[in-house]
């Protein structure tokens, strides 16, 4: 069984469709072992709560400096024994020794086709007021293996979803996760789990 942490910062929707497909069997051969929020009493923490998942807060606030959170946060995280993190809507920078130490074993959801609207200052809304402001008429949604670039390293997975007219960056963000990151991020963690890699 692959064991699995989620990392979240907010509502906890892609964490919702990962909850969905293991118990509906969309995702075999892997358990939810934790999620960890980097902000208190958000969505995501109730959300795995209601699914029994044991959860945490490990927050910057928390901590004098950055240093100090990043080794409370690895420290959380490899209380777990994960075989696989998932970055659903982190909005964390990952700290370089995580990244040593879970090589090719962090996975991450951007809602963009990357290489466009991808890096540094790319989340949330952001993404989909510049994809509307650039004028394209694809966009979607693309998974993932973290390295120490910002939305660099080697793509699993991506899906197209169509730029519709009168789309404002919260339709457009709406359309991006109903029909693109609630699937693909399932779809790599049963890929994973399954080693269809």
């Amino acid at each position: 069984m692959l064991r699995v942490v989620v990392l979240v910062s907010g509502g906890g929707t892609n964490l919702q469709a990962i909850i969905d497909a293991v118990k509906d069997g969309t995702i075999t051969n892997a358990e939810l072992v934790g999620v960890i929020s980097n902000n208190y009493g958000v969505r995501a923490l109730e959300r795995a709560e209601k699914a029994g998942i044991p959860n945490q807060v490990i927050s910057p606030k928390d901590y004098a400096s950055r240093e100090e959170f990043h080794k409370a946060l690895l420290q959380g995280v490899d209380a777990y024994r994960p075989d696989l993190i998932v970055l659903a809507g982190f909005l964390v920078v990952i700290p370089e020794a995580m990244i040593d130490r879970y090589e090719k074993k962090i996975i991450n959801i951007h809602p963009s086709l990357i290489p466009s609207f991808c890096g540094t200052g790319y989340y949330g809304l952001k993404v989909h007021e510049a994809a509307l402001e650039r004028g394209v008429k694809v966009t979607g949604a693309t998974v993932h293996y973290v390295d120490k670039g910002t939305d660099t390293g080697p793509i699993l997975l991506q899906k197209a979803v169509p730029v519709l007219p009168g789309d404002t960056p919260k339709i457009l963000q709406q359309r991006v996760m109903e029909e693109a990151e609630w699937k693909l991020l399932p779809a790599a963690i049963n890929q994973i789990a399954n080693e269809a890699v």
